[in-house]
């Protein structure tokens, strides 16, 4: 099946400067229907309305080979000096929460639901951590790490692409399409340890991961689970565990444990060859744990949340899927890196038939956007949304379980807030 041929120029510059101008005195504007002429598949604009200034809310329809699409579509122009983006995200890593409730408690004006995460698990005795497949970045502060290809959560990857994969924002105050890696190690008089996890439900084979308190209370067995292959291999019965505080070595043992860590503590998990290496410490021993996440692009990402790239200089990355309707969310960010679009689809319904991820990236592409990540679908799909003169934001996409699910993480909008 052809992926969608929509048409720039951008239903967001449409929202921006047209629809967006009609506001009720109630602050809501709801324009008659406005439609983006496509050469194949029209798209037709709704409503809309501008929640503060820089930010705009909107509806849109799309026409398919299957049906109708509804799709909902915010737009943040990160050149007005009080909006911005960060990640909203429960009190642990290894937890969840809905998007509304997440927007609300970090005061967001608007968001979307983020990555893909461990949500089931095929591993007899072991329960699902909810943690994100792909790395965190929350206000400057580097919560996690991507788990294997492999151990990750969600359709295929486009080639070329990964876990590594996010959608975020610099110290520049510009969004972009970027990729992580892990720069760790434990420094000991015995050696140098490399570290390949932080706070990830899955280890590479062989490796060694960090756990801090942001992980939360969750059993840590799962990072032990699976291969660099396959999600579903059996777990590792070749691991270590060693606990970290204040610099020195407090506890060791043959099996992962579960439990708040402290502040001023660090645990480290190794598998195979890595439990190896963790074995040679013992109680007393004296080591410095450090660790970043590297971007390949510059500057240095101040929020991040793990996607999978499938538009790229404006055109869509080869390999997508075709086939596959479902409901889809996605963010998109324009060339100079100044306006985001944040995109999620009505939940299933006779009215709403989804999209392919090919179509997904031609309908960012068609908003504006030069690079746009897929992010989590089907119930996971959310926007939520904080109209002016309300107390809270409300999902507004009627998802596809009948309410909000509780997901990993999610992209929020924020006003005023540095």
């Amino acid at each position: 099946m052809r992926p969608l041929n929509l048409v720039r120029p951008s239903l967001a510059l449409l929202l921006a400067a047209g629809l967006s101008t009609v506001v009720t005195p109630a602050g809501a504007a709801h324009a008659a229907a406005a439609t983006v002429s496509a050469s194949n598949s029209p798209i037709t604009f709704t409503s809309s309305e501008q929640l503060a200034p820089g930010v705009t809310y909107g509806s849109f329809e799309v026409s398919t080979p299957r049906g109708v699409t509804v799709g909902y579509l915010l737009t943040a122009d990160l050149s007005k000096n009080k909006v911005s983006l960060d990640l909203l995200h429960p009190d642990a890593v290894a937890q969840r929460q809905v998007i509304s409730s997440m927007a609300n408690d970090q005061g967001a004006i608007a968001g979307v639901n983020g990555d893909f995460f461990n949500n089931a698990e095929t591993h007899a005795g072991v329960t699902p951590t909810y943690s994100s497949s792909g790395p965190e970045i929350a206000d400057g502060a580097e919560l996690k790490f991507a788990v294997p290809n492999a151990q990750r959560f969600g359709p295929g990857l486009a080639p070329g692409t990964s876990t590594r994969d996010v959608f975020g924002v610099g110290v520049n105050g510009k969004a972009r399409v970027d990729t992580l890696s892990l720069d760790g190690e434990v420094r000991s008089k015995k050696g140098t340890i490399a570290l390949s996890g932080l706070n990830q439900y899955a280890l590479p084979v062989d490796g060694v991961g960090l756990f801090t308190s942001e992980w939360g209370t969750a059993s840590r067995v799962r990072s032990t689970c699976g291969t660099d292959t396959s999600r579903s291999d059996p777990c590792s019965t070749h691991t270590y565990e060693v606990t970290v505080r204040d610099g020195v070595v407090t506890a060791v043992g043959q099996a992962p444990g579960a439990g708040a860590i402290p502040a001023d503590t660090q645990v480290l998990v190794g598998r195979e060859g890595g439990a190896d290496t963790l074995d040679d410490l013992v109680v007393g021993d004296r080591v410095q744990v450090g660790e970043k996440l590297v971007s390949a692009g510059k500057p240095k990402l101040t929020f991040a949340v793990g996607g999978a790239p499938i538009l790229r200089d404006g055109a869509p990355l080869a390999g997508l899927d075709t086939k596959t309707a479902a409901v889809r969310s996605s963010a998109g960010v324009s060339p100079d890196g100044r306006t985001v679009y944040l995109v999620a689809l009505a939940g299933r319904a006779p009215a709403s038939a989804g999209f392919t991820i090919a179509e997904l990236a031609d309908l960012m592409r068609s908003l504006g956007a030069d690079a746009a990540v897929n992010l989590d679908g089907g119930g996971s799909s959310t926007v939520a949304v904080r109209e002016p003169g309300q107390a809270a934001a409300t999902a507004r996409n009627s998802p596809s379980d009948g309410a909000e699910r509780l997901v990993a993480n999610g992209i929020g909008i924020f006003v005023g807030r540095h």
